[in-house]
C-alpha cells in the first residue's frame, strides 16, 4: 500500500471531520468501536469516510474518538454506585 499522498489526506481528514461533527450534532456519546448503529443522518457521512480513508486510518481514528470520550468522561469524575446497583 502506498502512503496517501496531501491531496488525499486531506479529503480523509475532512470526510473523518464531517463525519464527526454529525455524530456531535446527532448522537454526541455514539460510539463507533462498540457496534452502535450510526443515527441515520449520519449513514451517508460514514460511507464518504469509509471510501475516502484508508481502512486503518478509519480504525484508528474510530478508535481516537472512543478514547477521547473516555478521558473526557473519566476528567469529568466517576459517578458513585446507588444502592441498587451495589446490591446486584
Amino acid at each position: 500500500m502506498t502512503f496517501p499522498d496531501k491531496e488525499t489526506r486531506a479529503a480523509c481528514w475532512t470526510a473523518r471531520d464531517e463525519y464527526w461533527a454529525c455524530l456531535e450534532q446527532h448522537a454526541p456519546m455514539h460510539s463507533s468501536t462498540s457496534g452502535q448503529p450510526e443515527p441515520k443522518q449520519c449513514v451517508a457521512l460514514r460511507k464518504l469516510y469509509e471510501k475516502g480513508c484508508p481502512g486503518q486510518w478509519v480504525k484508528h481514528f474510530d478508535r481516537k474518538r472512543t478514547f477521547e470520550q473516555f478521558k473526557a468522561k473519566m476528567a469529568k469524575g466517576y459517578e458513585p454506585l446507588n444502592e441498587q446497583q451495589q446490591q446486584k
